[in-house]
């Protein structure tokens, strides 16, 4: 059964960092893509950042451009989201994604990926 688990979340003042990670288990993602995707109440969910297989290639929403960073660990079969700079509108529930097949470059809509996470709740006050 494949499983993705986030953790990390949590509740933290404006001007503060978070780190998320995302472990995968019951199959190896090495050879996919990788996405975080966030939902705000009453909000759709939206693409946050993506990596490509061998994390040599990332993107990001416009909003979070230098201030959070995706990366990944194969050999641990998980992905990260360092979050510098949160901002109260940084706060929803933050998912890891993965695609079910093996490609290149990034996925930025969520009808690309097949597994998710439960989710991890991130609260940001001011």
């Amino acid at each position: 059964q494949v499983q993705l688990v986030e953790s990390g979340g949590g509740l933290v003042q404006a001007g503060g960092s978070l780190r998320l990670s995302c472990a995968a288990s019951g199959r190896t993602f090495s050879s996919c893509p990788m996405g975080w995707f966030r939902q705000a109440p009453g909000k759709e969910r939206e693409f946050v950042a993506g990596i490509s297989w061998s994390g040599g290639v990332t993107h990001y929403r416009e909003s979070v451009k230098g201030r959070f960073t995706i990366s990944r660990d194969n050999a641990k079969n998980t992905v990260y989201l360092q979050m510098n700079s949160l901002k109260p509108e940084d706060t929803a529930v933050y998912y890891c994604a993965a695609p079910h097949s093996s490609a290149d470059g990034i996925l930025l809509h969520r009808l690309g990926y097949d597994y998710w996470g439960q989710g991890t709740q991130v609260t940001v006050s001011s």
